[in-house]
């Protein structure tokens, strides 16, 4: 009979704790959104925002981090990328979420030498307060977040994965970032603007 009881006591408990859980996890903009400004610090020594890129058609927003292999592993199609689409209005913009203080690799020092050694073409920057990777809902590394630039204001179109092969840069079937952003200044829909992620968890601050 007691066991009967606290049942319902039992129950009151579990959904206290998935309720508690899913309340730490980011939820993030969804497709459709407007994104907020944020102003964070960058490895060129000057700070960089949302604002700062008003002038172009829209945004590759990449968290990524030092320390992950499949960031690495992506280092040099993400320079690619750049390349390719930021004479046509969609630069990217890196953004490092995770707590230096579970990797020395991803500190802001070792962020400069990255960026330096890698030649990256892009804006790296730093989110110290992981407010910006919690606004988003970033949960990986990598991560991208395609924004597209209409009427003054930043709406998110695409969030994923760069491609289908986050290993092996030499056997990639679907290039998903690429496809978003040609869709996009072709005046099209994206056709898949959600995919799974594939790499480190963010490391979040205690």
């Amino acid at each position: 009979m007691n066991r009967w009881l606290h049942l319902p006591f039992l129950m009151w408990l579990i959904v206290g704790i998935a309720t508690v859980s899913y309340a730490q996890l980011p939820r993030g903009y969804t497709i459709g959104d407007g994104v907020a400004d944020f102003r964070l610090k960058s490895t060129n020594g000057q700070t960089v925002s949302l604002g700062d890129y008003k002038a172009q058609k829209g945004l590759i927003v990449v968290f990524t981090s030092n320390h992950c292999p499949f960031s690495k592993a992506y280092e040099d199609r993400l320079i690619a990328i750049d390349r390719k689409f930021a004479p046509q209005g969609y630069p990217v913009l890196a953004i490092m979420p995770n707590d230096p203080a579970a990797y020395e690799d991803d500190s802001f020092e070792n962020m400069k030498n990255r960026a330096r050694d890698k030649g990256y073409s892009f804006v790296y920057a730093m989110d110290e307060t992981q407010a910006v990777a919690r606004a988003f809902g970033a949960t990986r590394t990598p991560e991208v977040y395609v924004l597209k630039h209409t009427n003054g204001q930043f709406i998110l179109e695409y969030v994923g994965t760069i491609d289908d092969s986050p290993q092996d840069g030499t056997n990639v079937q679907r290039r998903y970032v690429d496809e978003a952003v040609t869709s996009l200044l072709a005046g099209r829909p994206v056709q898949s603007p959600l995919t799974k992620p594939i790499g480190c968890a963010v490391k979040w601050k205690n």
